[in-house]
């Protein structure tokens, strides 16, 4: 995603400076934009955004400490987070492994919205919401099942890519994710009976048991480090034999990590641990990654409830 957060100091001055300081990083003169970042931040010593373009600068130049540094004032200034410091600091081995704070991830897709479509299915061939199409259905076929659902979850729902993919195949679907802009897009489908504005997590916790017969989620468990709460909630609130599909980035190794992206990669054996753990069955699990170009490693999954 190229969208880029910045939050004014409230001192034109120190805005002006910051601009300049961008120009200069693009054209590749980091010693120069790092000076006028500096000045920056003495004149606006609140200024977050000022703050953590130093520290991706003080990253790129190989100066750790100072990176750091400049990341944790970054938060200390802000303490929602929105330019997402900690994961930089968790990059940087500065910081345990943890959760994304919610205010970076509304913030980043807030400004990724208007394009959101444009780059992920045009430039980048996104084909995630196909793919858990095609998981769904043979999973349905496989035990001589129809692939229909009375009410369906879209979780971090975006503009509806989704629900485009299973309009056929759902009779209600109800959208929920954490930005605005992309609750407003998913709106103007017409394909969701609601819509809510709420983290995945906290929206499942307010639903009743047994309420769903299919939750989807299509590249937004990357944004979780630790998958376990959500799938216990998902657990819960299907029905006997629901399905629960998801694409998730994947690596090599074991557990969790956090990529140079600024996404959260699970392992297979992971994902299949804490499916086992929240009491859904394993139903299907392939290696897939959800881009045509630019591809990543993934999975697609599917779990149902006994």
């Amino acid at each position: 995603m190229s969208a880029r957060l910045f939050l004014s100091s409230g001192d034109l001055i120190a805005d002006r400076r910051f601009d300049f300081a961008r120009d200069l990083q693009l054209k590749g003169d980091l010693v120069a934009a790092a000076d006028l970042l500096l000045q920056a931040t003495e004149l606006a010593p609140g200024f977050a955004s000022a703050w953590f373009t130093l520290g991706e600068i003080r990253q790129t130049l190989g100066e750790r400490e100072a990176a750091i540094a400049a990341f944790c004032k970054a938060r200390d200034v802000d303490p929602d987070d929105c330019h997402g410091a900690s994961l930089r600091l968790m990059l940087l081995g500065a910081e345990k492994l943890s959760g994304m704070p919610p205010a970076y991830v509304r913030a980043l897709f807030d400004q990724y919205a208007p394009k959101f479509e444009s780059a992920l299915v045009g430039d980048l061939g996104y084909r995630g919401p196909a793919l858990l199409f095609k998981a769904v259905l043979a999973t349905r076929a496989a035990i001589r099942k129809a692939a229909f659902f009375r009410r369906a979850l879209d979780l971090g729902c975006g503009t509806g890519l989704v629900a485009h993919a299973f309009a056929a195949q759902v009779d209600e679907f109800t959208g929920i994710d954490l930005s605005p802009r992309m609750i407003e897009r998913a709106r103007a489908t017409g394909l969701y009976a609601q819509l809510e504005l709420a983290e995945m997590l906290e929206s499942l916790r307010g639903r009743p048991e047994r309420s769903v017969d299919l939750v989807l989620v299509a590249d937004a468990m990357i944004y979780l480090s630790d998958l376990a709460p959500l799938l216990r909630e998902v657990e819960r609130v299907l029905a006997a034999g629901g399905l629960r599909a998801f694409t998730v980035e994947t690596h090599g190794g074991e557990g969790v990590i956090l990529g140079a992206g600024l996404r959260y990669a699970h392992s297979a054996g992971y994902v299949r641990a804490s499916i086992d753990d929240a009491g859904l069955t394993l139903q299907r699990l392939e290696e897939l990654s959800a881009r045509n170009e630019a591809p990543v490693p993934g999975l697609v999954v599917v779990a149902a409830k006994p």
